[in-house]
């Protein structure tokens, strides 16, 4: 029996490999049939580039879940997937109302929190809760569940970022998962890794493909899945007792996604426009206005995200309010910092 540190090993391996001999196919189909992304007044791009690398992204990970997860303690994790999956490749061709994706997402989510036993049944002190009732652990779930999809969606703007993020959260989500022995979810996590890798080598500047929704779905449906772990079992080893900091945790990980579409919801808010309206609100988009370009824009944010991650080390030992709270000041001043520099510019 190969041990479950190899079955790691070869679970990244072999996303990678899939991944990155599907991505020169879909390229070839996409730009046959014309499935490309032209660009338009809020791109960020040049051009007419192919789409639907989700579709590359998504054949790595589950045939190499297939090969190497023990297939009945993540079948309804697959069943989710696979259900994201659908709903992003009909958004790419179709697009789908705002509605009706989340109407999808949240059927894939329940099918993981009811039948994959997946939730956030504690808050380990956030704000003074700690236990929730079960109808109100399940709806704020599915909330965090659609908070972290769709805020990794929404950086998916410039070449490279989406996928350089989700290698590092995948890499840390993975790295906690095995010091806990949770084998499956170190095997997730690191087939992720493996697929994003690969994909990476394409949609870094100049990109030859973008995942499109179906790939930055697919994808934030697993860190979510991956977030919600820690948040729910914090990081417990033989010498580590953190049981409560797994909300800290999962807020370091996932910092520059969520508090940058944290930061584009109130300031929409605040001009009375809606949340969710399009925009050149993002963090991304500042850093392009200055001038900086997709490539060095996309290196600045990895290391806004890996300097988070760092830093989280620092304020573990702190109570989980005053962690969220230091985190939070820090990751707003580092957000704001280039549009700061852009209203210098302007005047």
């Amino acid at each position: 029996m190969i041990s479950p540190e190899l079955d790691i090993i070869f679970s990244l391996i072999t996303a990678f490999l899939i991944t990155y001999v599907a991505i020169p196919k879909v390229i070839f189909f996409a730009e046959k049939l014309r499935l490309l992304d032209e660009a338009g007044i809020r791109s960020s791009h040049k051009g007419s580039v192919p789409i639907f690398g989700g579709i590359a992204i998504f054949t790595g990970i589950i045939f190499s879940l297939l090969f190497w997860a023990d297939i009945e303690n993540i079948q309804y994790l697959l069943v989710s997937i696979l259900i994201v999956f659908f709903v992003g490749v009909i958004d790419d061709l179709l697009v789908l109302s705002p509605f009706k994706k989340i109407v999808g997402q949240v059927i894939a989510i329940s099918i993981i929190i009811f039948f994959g036993d997946l939730q956030i049944d504690s808050m380990h002190g956030v704000l003074g809760v700690y236990d929730l009732p079960v109808w109100i652990a399940t709806l704020f779930t599915i909330f965090v569940f659609i908070v972290i999809m769709n805020g990794f969606n929404l950086i998916d703007g410039v070449d490279g970022l989406a996928a350089g993020i989700g290698v590092i959260a995948s890499f840390a989500f993975g790295v906690i998962a095995l010091l806990m022995g949770q084998s499956d979810m170190a095997i997730v996590a690191f087939t992720l890794l493996g697929a994003l890798s690969a994909f990476l080598k394409y949609n870094f500047y100049p990109a030859k493909i973008f995942m499109g929704d179906t790939g930055s779905l697919v994808v934030g449906l697993i860190l979510a899945i991956l977030a919600i772990n820690i948040i729910r079992n914090g990081l417990v080893t033989e010498t580590i007792k953190l049981p409560n900091k797994g909300p800290l945790l999962a807020i370091v990980i996932l910092a520059i996604p969520l508090f940058d579409s944290l930061r584009v919801f109130v300031a929409r808010v605040i001009k009375g426009r809606h949340p969710l309206s399009a925009g050149r609100g993002h963090i991304h988009h500042a850093l392009l206005n200055l001038g900086f370009g997709h490539k060095k824009t996309s290196f600045i944010l990895y290391f806004f995200a890996l300097s988070i991650v760092l830093f989280s080390y620092f304020i573990l030992e702190f109570n989980v309010n005053v962690g969220i709270a230091i985190l939070s000041a820090i990751s707003f001043i580092l957000l704001y910092i280039p549009f700061y520099l852009l209203k210098g510019h302007s005047k």
